[in-house]
């Protein structure tokens, strides 16, 4: 999994409530079991219409948001089933942060397990999280998740709070894998010691 240090990018401002996993990753893109290549089809039915084509209203297929690496979303975001292809499908399109007033708390631990940095913030911070998103690529944000700061493009800062064990893997490019592997000299260490007590066990 990809560390997550410091991200600076383009924020895009999605103000909608109650975004669900399917709207997020719709049903019929769940049929694969790879991580890469969902990211074209992550918010489909908003990005395409009905032959396809890209919906020119969508703020990710505009050209100032097309880049965005960081979501400010409203309330709620990432309900509805649990789908892991959800973080997955952004991950791929490329975004790294979300920022909402809440989560979902499925989705919310999924994108840690999945390197993206789930946010909440009272509203008041997001909506003016949201405004600074509305400016496009001339105004980037900066997520610090050392300092648990977020800056914005005129130079406020908004402090957000991280659970430390979540900070660590993020900050490390922890997944639950490389969890496990982190022991790995004790779980060697383990097994060589009960086999050494119980023979009959590892016979």
């Amino acid at each position: 999994m990809e560390r997550f240090t410091t991200l600076t990018g383009v924020a895009a401002p999605l103000p909608i409530v109650n975004v669900d996993t399917d709207m997020i990753i719709p049903k019929q893109f769940l049929k694969t079991i790879k991580r890469t290549g969902l990211g074209k089809s992550v918010f489909y039915e908003m990005r395409y219409d009905d032959s396809g084509a890209e919906n020119p209203d969508f703020v990710l297929n505009q050209p100032a948001w097309r880049g965005a690496s960081i979501l400010v979303a409203g309330d709620n975001f990432g309900c509805g089933s649990s789908r892991e292809h959800a973080p997955w499908a952004l991950l791929d399109f490329g975004i790294r942060c979300i920022i909402a007033p809440s989560f979902a708390d499925i989705f919310y631990n999924n994108c840690f397990k999945n390197g993206i940095l789930p946010i909440r913030l009272p509203q008041a911070d997001v909506d003016r999280l949201m405004d600074d998103a509305k400016r496009g690529a001339n105004a980037t944000v900066t997520v610090d998740l050392e300092a648990q700061e977020i800056r914005g493009p005129d130079g406020g800062v908004i402090r957000f709070d991280i659970d430390p064990f979540r900070k660590h893997c993020l900050l490390n490019g922890l997944d639950d894998i490389g969890l496990t592997l982190e022991k790995a000299d004790a779980i060697t260490a383990f097994e060589q010691q009960r086999a050494q007590q119980f023979p009959w066990l590892a016979a």
